[in-house]
């Protein structure tokens, strides 16, 4: 049996940026990853597990079965978060689940998102990005970038792909931001959840009655899935669509917006835009943690993981790891970011990948375009950050633009 040579007293994880860094991870977590790829951590629940900041040790732990990504399984690496062990993944949340209820659910929707599938929806993606950017130039300098403009694009489109009424958008947009914050409490995420699953059970049942030519209505016609396991997936599909993409175009503007020579890069070679969103996912690593539990002994870098053990896995420490990239601290439009772990690895890695690069491989270079004196409307220190939420990024985006003619 393997033992685990490490003399060093558990950590706990740091979650505070430093100031005026708002696109690095936490200060502290470099210092870690140098010291090991995977330390003892101590988390807020008394539980003794492991922290992994390496980008190799990030992966291998993502790629192996051998961890568990169930939630009833794991303890919860954040402060102030429950207390207790985390409740099973509510029925469509594919996030919780292992194979084979895992499985069952990626084969239905793989084919739903694939490259080529999501490259079509190009052009829809160009008409939604062209009426977001006609509307805030109508309105006239000064606008939120997050409600005019990084929320609407991903929303209209997952909502059309699903199904969903945008109209409604208000009335599970804010389920969705409860359900992704860190800092709310057990029962309020419980509300929200409830909420969003009220909500798609309306549409499921109109789906079921007649399903129309889109995602949920596919689903309904010919799926096998249950009415529970429909309304699901569909508030899983609808949170997740919603937020990521949102929030890598509104914090992906703010780091062009304060690296103005890669803004200017990409604003003059629109082609660089494939290569300059695999970087900005790499940089800022909106989806910044997660966290797998060893579901048998298991020997990694040298030391041993016990069964039962969390490991909190620091995809941002591991996106920024210099034995991986070069100058990770740089952004470099032009750097070849491949492999990166912006969108996951494993079994788990993001679904809608696809349809979020073509998402923000249309609407960053627009924008950039649309107004080539964007800027900032306050000091780049009172931007608000989501510093207490899953998914990283920013609450808001005041900029503004000088109005032609």
């Amino acid at each position: 049996m393997p033992h685990d040579p490490s003399p060093d007293a558990p950590v706990t994880l740091p979650t505070r940026r430093a100031a005026g860094c708002p696109f690095d991870p936490p200060a502290g977590l470099a210092e870690l990853r140098e010291r090991a790829p995977l330390i003892p951590m101590a988390y807020p629940d008394g539980h003794l597990g492991r922290l992994a900041t390496g980008h190799a040790t990030v992966r291998a732990i993502l790629a192996d079965p051998r961890f568990s990504s169930r939630y009833e399984l794991m303890h919860y690496p954040f402060p102030g978060g429950p207390e207790g062990p985390l409740p099973p993944a509510p029925v469509g949340d594919m996030t919780g689940l292992d194979a084979p209820e895992h499985t069952r659910y990626r084969r239905l929707l793989m084919g739903r998102f694939t490259v080529r599938r999501m490259r079509l929806l190009t052009d829809r993606v160009r008409e939604i990005t062209a009426e977001q950017l006609d509307a805030m130039e109508r309105r006239g300098p000064g606008a939120d970038l997050v409600e005019a403009f990084a929320r609407p694009v991903p929303a209209l489109m997952i909502c059309e792909l699903l199904g969903v009424p945008f109209a409604d958008r208000e009335r599970f947009q804010g389920h969705a931001d409860t359900i992704m914050s860190m800092d709310v409490s057990p029962e309020e995420r419980y509300a929200a959840m409830a909420g969003l699953q009220e909500y798609m059970a309306e549409l499921v049942a109109a789906q079921r009655a007649e399903p129309a030519d889109d995602l949920l209505g596919d689903l309904a016609r010919d799926s096998g899935l249950t009415d529970e396991e429909l309304v699901g997936l569909g508030g899983f599909l609808l949170a997740a669509g919603l937020d990521t993409t949102a929030n890598m175009i509104a914090h992906g503007t703010f780091a062009l917006l304060s690296h103005p020579e890669q803004a200017e890069a990409l604003r003059q070679d629109p082609e660089l835009a494939p290569q300059a969103v695999e970087e900005l996912m790499r940089y800022l690593t909106v989806a910044h943690t997660s966290v797998r539990t060893a579901l048998e002994d298991v020997e990694l870098d040298g030391r041993l993981i016990r069964a039962g053990e969390s490991v909190t896995l620091s995809l941002e420490a591991a996106n920024r790891d210099p034995a991986r990239f070069a100058d990770p601290d740089v952004l470099d439009l032009r750097r070849a970011a491949t492999g990166h772990l912006g969108f996951g690895h494993g079994i788990h890695q993001c679904l809608g990948q696809q349809l979020a690069r073509v998402e923000l491989t249309v609407a960053l270079p627009a924008l950039l375009e649309r107004f080539p004196t964007l800027r900032l409307a306050v000091p780049a220190d009172e931007v608000p950050l989501r510093t207490d939420m899953n998914i990283y990024g920013v609450h808001r985006l005041p900029v503004t633009w000088d109005q032609e003619g």
